[in-house]
């Protein structure tokens, strides 16, 4: 049976003085894609370095599969099945395509699985396969997409994060990747998705949040936010 997965309750995170994310709310059920958009300073990676323990939140509470996360450090938070793809890639750039994938998995002790886990990644990404000795950094801003989101899968992640996969690609790559998301919700993963081209995010998602100035504004299915007149306004460029 499908379940409450992760539960952010009046999450308030601060750089300093400046409060950036305050008291936000939301939740994903095992098996849903779940979106938050909004404009740039919105808060919405800050959220997710927060759930990833890269930030401790002033206050509020993020439970994920029954368990706090509050001060959690990033690796517990991973070991638990919380995975995260960030913003700008930040794959090895020295690395190899196939290093860069194994340290995706260096929790794990099954040696036999993570083989099949990295056939896996060249699967889902057969551009990965035909580099797969190559370094990492020597590949195009499409392909290192394909080899963060690919490492982060991994650790066989309950709940995927993914930030920014299309940012900065171009169109034909923004609809691979995009696709691939849709190839991963068929599957059943589980993914909390914060995308720039809110029009790819929303009809993705069962559920969206909208997200200003570090607070919640609007939430509901991807279809509704997908068809309301001041989210076509504002992010989807509809007059």
């Amino acid at each position: 049976m499908s379940g409450t997965l992760l539960e952010v309750e009046d999450l308030r995170v601060a750089y300093g003085k400046v409060e950036a994310v305050k008291g936000v709310s939301f939740t994903v059920e095992e098996g849903q894609v779940v979106t938050l958009i909004g404009t740039n300073g919105a808060g919405k990676t800050t959220t997710l370095h927060t759930l990833s323990g890269l930030l401790t939140p002033t206050s509020g509470s993020s439970r994920f599969d029954g368990r706090d996360l509050t001060g959690l450090p990033a690796h517990t938070v991973v070991a638990l099945g919380l995975a995260h793809s960030p913003e700008g890639r930040h794959v090895f750039p020295r690395l190899t395509v196939e290093e860069n994938l194994l340290l995706g998995a260096f929790l794990r002790k099954d040696a036999g699985g993570v083989a099949r886990d990295v056939e896996r990644s060249y699967d889902l990404f057969p551009r990965l396969r035909e580099r797969r000795g190559q370094a990492a950094g020597t590949l195009s801003g499409g392909e290192q997409q394909m080899l963060a989101m690919a490492r982060a899968l991994m650790c066989r992640p309950k709940l995927l994060m993914l930030d920014e996969p299309s940012m900065g690609l171009s169109p034909i790559m923004m609809k691979k990747i995009m696709a691939t998301v849709a190839e991963l919700k068929a599957s059943g993963t589980t993914i909390l998705l914060v995308e720039q081209n809110a029009r790819a995010a929303l009809a993705l998602a069962d559920r969206a949040y909208v997200m200003e100035t570090g607070r919640i504004v609007l939430s509901g299915s991807g279809a509704d936010l997908l068809h309301d007149e001041s989210v076509r306004k504002a992010y989807l460029g509809v007059e």
